[in-house]
């Protein structure tokens, strides 16, 4: 089995950390977001992995190559217009042949490992697919899947329906068996301009595939962490914590608190202050007289004088405050 990961588009609900650097790149818990879902592969042991890469491509390949190039077979396929999910996936059809496939979003990181769900995935039996699925409250916001009466077999799919049917929503992980349909379906929706708002959508592919005889099934995702804006990428970053005991860093620390869980890198240094609970700081960055907990510290960056919680901050920043004096007289309610 191949899998296959996209992991082209420009992250805009991330800026302006994504001015900079892809999607994949952005940084928690003590690696960037492409390399816990790529840790999460390693027990799975694909016959090949195949990255879609485009803007900013080149940081991805640099990363992937350096970590995990001894790892995996890891070939890249360029994805220039980002015309959307099953464009990316259509590009991938000389490299994938007739193999099966696995496909991965390059924005999704999974609390189960991908080998709990192609277990899932192969107790399905012989069918076309298998597709993540976990209820939502709010299925407007996905691709919902709507199951036959009586049976595990998915009757319908759509992107972001006005009205949906289920509250199933897509999970973002997916087996496919019968890749040269789904390709022969991907280049007819290309051929045809088969599109909805100038995007080629992978569930509409996957529903044309049902509509002429190909049979899908589910399986479901307990929980998954969506890195796709700020508020959610830290609350990823607060749950990658937790489940992971210590953090390998080496850096120094002078006169301060560390409060675990943390994750700090190479060559940090903390000096005077109080970092954690949940922050993460990535390497060669100094923090001096500051507390932080519940955020995200790029490269290269020099904080001083400052409070941060529930915040994140890019690589080679510079974030100075300065120190209050005060004198506060009884019954008194200030706040900074």
């Amino acid at each position: 089995m191949k899998v296959i990961i996209p992991a082209a588009g420009t992250g805009t609900r991330l800026f302006p950390h994504t001015h900079t650097k892809p999607k994949p790149m952005v940084y928690i818990a003590g690696k960037p977001i492409i390399g816990h879902i790529l840790d999460r592969m390693v027990d799975l042991g694909p016959e090949e992995i195949i990255l879609v890469v485009g803007y900013r491509k080149e940081q991805v390949i640099s990363y992937v190559d350096e970590n995990y190039g001894n790892v995996f077979n890891i070939r890249y396929v360029d994805q220039d217009e980002r015309l959307g999910l099953g464009h990316s996936i259509y590009l991938t059809r000389e490299l994938v042949g007739d193999s099966d496939i696995m496909i991965a979003l390059g924005d999704m990181i999974f609390k189960s490992g991908y080998l709990d769900f192609y277990e899932l995935h192969a107790k399905n039996g012989h069918c076309g697919g298998s597709i993540g699925v976990r209820e939502v409250d709010e299925p407007q916001k996905y691709g919902i899947v709507e199951l036959e009466p009586d049976t595990s077999c998915i009757k319908n799919l759509e992107e972001k329906p006005e009205k949906p049917a289920s509250n199933l929503g897509i999970a973002g992980v997916y087996f496919v068996q019968d890749t040269p349909m789904l390709f022969e379906v991907l280049e007819w929706m290309i051929e045809n301009n088969v599109n909805s708002r100038g995007e080629y959508q992978l569930t509409d592919a996957l529903q044309e595939m049902i509509r002429r005889g190909s049979r899908f099934k589910t399986f479901t995702v307990s929980s998954w962490y969506d890195c796709g804006h700020a508020e959610s990428l830290l609350e990823t970053n607060r749950v990658l914590l937790n489940e992971k005991e210590e953090f390998d860093g080496v850096y120094e620390v002078l006169d301060s608190v560390i409060i675990h869980p943390v994750a700090i890198g190479e060559n940090v240094r903390v000096v005077n202050s109080v970092v954690g609970p949940y922050a993460s700081i990535a390497s060669d960055t100094i923090v001096e007289n500051s507390i932080i907990s519940d955020s995200v510290i790029g490269s290269r960056t020099h904080i001083s004088k400052v409070n941060l919680q529930s915040s994140i901050v890019g690589d080679d920043a510079n974030l100075v405050g300065k120190h209050n004096s005060l004198n506060i007289g009884d019954l008194s309610s200030i706040e900074f």
